[in-house]
């Protein structure tokens, strides 16, 4: 069995990992659909435009498991830079590998294939049947074992057998809140500091096997009560309190995070516009790129999640992520509406072509580097 699913892994990733993709510092041969698709990563759901948004965000329901015709048509229409699995897409490992195969195969640019597979609770391939990889009880328990490192290569190295070259972990956030109920033992732990070594650590197990990986949720999601996934959530502290606590993580180890996701917590003793920090400008650019200087990919949190979803439409919550400076906005809820907003945006000036190249460049370099 080992030796056909080796034969199969090779089978269904030839061709792909030498692609030819335009130049970061050239993008002239790209149309401006094809480089504002490049800024979402979206579920493989929404490509199946017979499905409504609402059945397309049902945790369990409506997921589309194989490209169909009107997929492969939705693609040159909307040509987005990636996807994001959920459990629902996906129900064995051949499955699997032939859906992320065949994903990459409509891709005229390789595309990001990302997973939330933290370890422990958030882990789409361990927690589904049909996969006998191991499971892992908690982050906690995994940075507390003392083979961080160890546990996020193997990880990675399953990862990358069905086709994924994008983790959104590891959890950088510090549960420093006991009535936190998003983070909790999803986190390494309640020390900076140990979050900091742990975090680093499973970057470095990643890139064994060549998975990005993403330091969330920018800039700490650790110290709130409430659960963007429904609604806006605050966080009172100060831009020094969170420098001397929830930064720490995300500041160590910014030199080797080949992306950072937003959250949409909004900050009000940090910010004037009263956005959630993965619209803001003053957080994104401001804080995390020229105060902390990190050049890498920003990405949001999901733009389904309520914190969003419920107080934005989808065409202007991704202008506004543009805007801020994010990178890539991730599971808009109506896909089609917010790249169409992005594209009229541009028509219109109020976003330049020049401030998506600068994007688009970053996220090239990122897939060139995970092929």
């Amino acid at each position: 069995m080992k030796i056909l699913t080796a034969f199969l892994i090779t089978l269904l990733t030839f061709g792909t990992a030498n692609a030819d993709f335009p130049s970061p510092e050239n993008l002239r041969s790209m149309t401006l659909r094809e480089k504002v698709g490049q800024l979402f990563v979206i579920r493989p759901d929404q490509l199946e435009v017979s499905l409504s948004p609402e059945q397309i965000h049902t945790p369990r329901k409506f997921g589309v498991k194989s490209i169909s015709p009107l997929m492969r048509k939705t693609m040159k229409q909307y040509p987005a830079g990636g996807f994001v699995f959920f459990s629902k897409n996906f129900d064995a490992p051949v499955q699997l590998m032939r859906f992320t195969s065949s994903l990459k195969d409509i891709c005229k640019i390789p595309p990001v294939m990302a997973v939330d597979e933290e370890g422990g609770q958030i882990s789409r391939i361990a927690n589904s049947k049909g996969f006998s990889v191991r499971k892992f009880p908690s982050v906690k328990a995994i940075g507390e074992s003392g083979n961080t490192k160890e546990t996020a290569s193997y990880i990675a190295s399953y990862l990358k057998d069905y086709g994924f070259n994008l983790d959104f972990a590891p959890v950088a956030d510090i549960n420093t809140n006991p009535d936190n109920i998003v983070i909790g033992d999803r986190a390494f732990g309640s020390s900076p500091e140990l979050v900091s070594k742990l975090a680093g650590q499973f970057l470095d197990g990643l890139h064994e096997h060549n998975i990005a990986g993403c330091l969330k949720h920018f800039p700490g999601h650790g110290d709130t009560k409430g659960d963007t996934h429904k609604d806006y959530v605050s966080v009172s502290k100060t831009w020094d309190e969170l420098l001397r606590a929830e930064i720490i993580p995300f500041r160590d180890n910014l030199k080797k995070a080949d992306t950072v996701m937003t959250a949409h917590i909004t900050m009000k003793n940090i910010t004037t516009d009263n956005l959630p920090a993965s619209l803001s400008h003053e957080i994104v650019t401001g804080k995390l790129r020229n105060e902390l200087g990190y050049n890498g990919v920003i990405i949001t949190d999901a733009f389904n999640m309520g914190a969003v979803a419920k107080n934005y439409s989808s065409s202007e919550a991704a202008i506004l992520a543009i805007e801020a400076g994010n990178d890539i906005v991730l599971m808009p809820y109506d896909y089609r509406e917010a790249f169409d907003g992005v594209i009229e945006a541009v028509k219109s000036g109020r976003i330049s072509e020049a401030r998506i190249d600068e994007s688009v460049s970053r996220i090239l370099r990122l897939k060139k580097n995970v092929q």
